[in-house]
C-alpha cells in the first residue's frame, strides 16, 4: 500500500493549545488535508489569542470547535462525537498545562474532555519554555502518559520566543505528520531491523572529477521511509543524494563503493532484512590522480578501470538468517538478467526494472518493476509512485518471511 493511502479518508482531530507555535499548526493541518484526511480542529481559548478559527476553517472546510457548550456546534458534532469519529487525535502545540491536565485525568474544557473521551491513538507535540520542559513535574507527567500508551514528538533545541535558548521548540510539522502516518500504519515490521542502501556511488578520477550514474536515491529513500513507518528500525546507507533523511531513520553517508561496502558490513550483524537499492558503480579508476588532470597537450585521455567489490554477492554468501533483496536495473533482456542475478547472488527477492522505459528507473518519482521470488514466480507491477512501489516490496518481503 502506498504511504499516502494511510491518511486518505481518515478523520484527524487536531487540538491547538495557546503558544507562539500555534501558527505552525496551520501548516500541519495543510499537510493532513493534502494527504486526503478529514480534519477537525479544536482551539483552546488561549490558542485563539495567537491564531483565529477562521484560518483553520478555511484550511479544513469544517467548522472550528472552540467552546465546551455551544448549541450549534454541539448539535452538529459535539465533543463526544469528535472523540468517537477520530481515527487519530493530535495535539500540536501541546502545552505543559494541557499535558498536566491529561496526566491528572482532568477534563475542564473542550480539548481535555475530548481527549478523555477518545479511544483513538493520541499524539502530543509539546512546545514550551526550556525551563518548563526540564521541570521534573512536567517530565513525570510526560513519562506517565508515555507509559499509558500516548505518543510524543519531542520538541527540538533552538532559540525560543521567550528569549531563552534550549529544548522547547515545536517539532517540524513534517515530522509530526510522519509520526501521525506511523500511528495509522500497520506495525508489521516492528520486530525487524532493515538495512537499506540507496543512491549512487562516486569513484574519483582526480580531486574534481568522478565516475557515477543517474541514481537520485529516491527508491531507496522511499523504502527506508516505508519500513520505518511500519515499525522497523531502519539503517540507511546512502551515497551522495540531495534527498532529506526520512524521519526516524539513521543514515550513514558514503561516497565510493568501497565506503559503502565498509558501512554495510559494519552494521550487517544488526540487520534482519537487507535491501540493496543503491546503484553501485561496477568499476573505479585504477589510479586516482593526486591533482587535477590537465587537458593541455592531450588530444585524448584513456582511463584504466578496475572492478569494484560486488557488495550484493558478498552479502549473499554470508547472509545466514537474513532476508536479502537486490535490484536489477537493466536495458535489455530484463527477466533473463534479473533471474540470473537472483540465483548467482543467493537472493530472496529481486526487484527488476527496465530503465529505458519512460517514468521508470533513475531520478523520477515513479517506477515500473517486476518482483521475482526464489521460486522465480513473477509479479509485474504497473506504473506507480516509488512510495507505492516501496509498500508493495515490503508486502512481498512480509509474505515470504511468513512462509519461511
Amino acid at each position: 500500500m502506498g504511504i499516502a493511502m494511510h491518511l486518505r479518508d481518515k478523520t484527524i482531530v487536531i487540538g491547538v493549545c495557546g503558544g507562539i507555535a500555534a501558527y505552525k499548526a496551520a501548516e500541519l493541518v495543510r499537510l493532513y488535508v493534502k494527504a486526503g484526511a478529514e480534519v477537525h480542529v479544536i482551539l483552546t481559548r488561549s490558542a485563539q489569542e495567537f491564531i483565529t478559527p477562521l484560518t483553520f476553517q478555511t484550511l479544513t472546510g469544517n467548522p472550528v470547535h472552540t467552546e465546551m457548550f455551544n448549541l450549534v456546534q454541539e448539535r452538529e458534532i459535539g465533543h463526544i462525537s469528535l472523540a468517537d469519529r477520530a481515527d487519530v487525535f493530535v495535539v500540536a502545540p501541546a502545552t505543559a498545562n494541557l499535558i498536566g491536565k491529561v496526566a491528572a485525568g482532568l477534563a475542564d474544557d473542550l480539548l481535555s474532555t475530548s481527549l478523555m473521551a477518545t479511544k483513538a491513538p493520541v499524539l502530543f507535540a509539546p512546545a514550551m519554555n526550556v525551563n518548563m520542559w526540564d521541570n521534573p513535574i512536567y517530565q513525570q507527567n510526560q513519562a506517565r502518559l508515555r507509559m499509558l500508551g500516548y505518543r510524543f514528538v519531542d520538541p527540538v533545541t533552538g532559540f525560543l520566543a521567550c528569549g531563552w535558548e534550549g529544548k522547547g521548540k515545536l517539532a517540524d510539522p513534517a515530522e509530526i505528520f510522519e509520526e501521525t502516518l506511523a500511528l495509522l500504519t500497520p506495525q508489521d515490521f516492528a520486530d525487524e531491523t532493515v538495512l537499506v542502501t540507496a543512491g549512487p556511488t562516486r569513484e574519483e578520477i582526480d580531486p574534481v572529477r568522478f565516475i557515477s550514474n543517474y541514481s537520485s536515491g529516491k527508491m531507496g529513500y522511499a523504502l527506508a521511509r516505508a519500513a520505518r513507518l511500519r515499525g522497523a528500525r531502519v539503517i540507511l546507507v546512502s551515497g551522495p543524494s540531495a534527498l532529506a533523511v526520512p524521519w526516524g531513520v539513521e543514515r550513514l553517508a558514503v561516497v565510493s563503493a568501497e565506503e559503502m561496502r565498509e558501512a554495510v558490513l559494519s552494521r550487517w550483524e544488526e540487520a534482519t532484512v537487507v535491501i540493496k537499492a543503491a546503484a553501485v558503480a561496477d568499476y573505479r579508476p585504477a589510479v586516482r590522480a593526486a591533482g587535477k588532470v590537465k587537458k593541455e597537450g592531450r588530444e585524448s585521455l584513456s582511463l584504466a578501470l578496475e572492478k569494484n567489490p560486488d557488495i550484493l554477492a558478498e552479502l549473499g554468501r554470508r547472509k545466514g538468517h537474513r532476508f536479502l533483496v537486490g535490484f536489477a536495473a537493466e536495458t535489455s533482456d530484463l527477466l533473463e538478467n534479473a533471474r540470473k542475478k537472483l540465483r548467482a547472488k543467493n537472493l530472496d527477492l529481486m526487484v527488476a526494472n527496465d530503465v529505458t522505459q519512460e517514468r521508470a528507473g533513475f531520478d523520477v518519482d515513479t517506477n515500473i518493476v517486476r518482483l521475482l521470488g526464489p521460486d522465480e514466480a513473477e509479479e509485474a507491477l504497473p506504473e506507480m509512485s516509488k512510495d507505492e512501489v516501496a509498500g508493495h516490496i515490503l508486502d512481498r518481503i512480509r509474505a515470504l518471511r511468513r512462509k519461511a
